[in-house]
């Protein structure tokens, strides 16, 4: 089977874009609505004209007024009908790579086990690492927390035992 151009293009890298608001990951201004107007153009979608105009937009209270998050910034979401939109585009994109990886498991099943046996013996060290890392994170933190407690019931020994001298052996008997 022959990798699709839309498959193909998908796996390309591109250079890094400027931040702005995203909407799925991906950014509203530079894709989003070029996107869409596009799509308006060859009359895919009939997106109305203010929602790609001004697809930001003030969030209000049930009474009119502008909605203020708890920081006290105003809230702003993405038009309703563009957020439909994008939704559509988002679940499809995900259908058609879904498709594909379905098409290349049909054609050519003995080449895709072998690739998914491959990665995933290429992975194992990696994971088992990272559990190892875990697990030594863990212990330390285990430890630190009885030296933490040593020391806070030795502290608290001495102040109520000021003339007896047993603090630094409860400790040494916590901390081994």
């Amino acid at each position: 089977m022959k990798t699709p151009a839309y498959v193909k293009q998908l796996l390309k890298p591109v250079p890094k874009q400027s931040a702005g608001r995203k909407v799925w990951s991906i950014d509203l201004e530079t894709v989003w609505i070029p996107f869409f107007i596009a799509s308006n153009v060859q009359g895919d979608t009939n997106i109305s004209k203010d929602a790609i105009g001004a697809p930001l937009r003030l969030q209000r209270n049930t009474d009119g007024t502008p909605k203020f998050s708890n920081n006290g910034r105003p809230v702003i979401r993405v038009n309703g009908e563009l957020n439909q939109h994008i939704r559509f585009a988002r679940e499809n994109m995900v259908f058609q790579m879904l498709n594909f990886a379905s098409d290349v498991q049909k054609s050519d099943p003995n080449a895709y086990k072998a690739e998914v046996e491959v990665c995933q013996e290429a992975g194992r060290p990696v994971i088992e690492k990272d559990n190892l890392d875990i697990q030594m994170a863990v212990i330390e933190a285990a430890k630190k927390a009885k030296l933490a407690e040593a020391m806070e019931k030795a502290t608290s020994d001495a102040l109520r035992n000021a003339e007896g001298d047993t603090t630094g052996q409860e400790l040494e008997k916590a901390t081994a």
